[in-house]
């Protein structure tokens, strides 16, 4: 599987357990996800995002998510789209 580099971790917040990620491609609803940090190796589905508190299911290079995560992740990591 190959991955794209899609954006950056800006802010995480702990209640709901929400990752804050500035875009740099095209991501939507659906797309499997990889962060990956230091310390941060995760997989996952997107299952919902927000831009500007408002649910979406496409956002495009320059935009700030929001999207569920299923754990913390930190300022830096970096998100990288999967692709088969």
């Amino acid at each position: 599987m190959a991955e794209e580099e899609i954006g950056q971790v800006m802010d995480f917040f702990a209640r709901p357990v929400v990752a804050g990620i500035d875009l740099t491609a095209s991501v939507k609803v659906g797309d499997k996800i990889h962060i990956k940090g230091a310390t941060t190796d995760m997989d996952l589905t997107v299952e919902s995002m927000q831009v500007d508190n408002v649910e979406v299911q496409e956002a495009k290079a320059g935009d700030a998510i929001g999207i569920k995560v299923p754990d913390r992740v930190r300022r830096g990591d970096r998100v990288y789209k999967v692709t088969e």
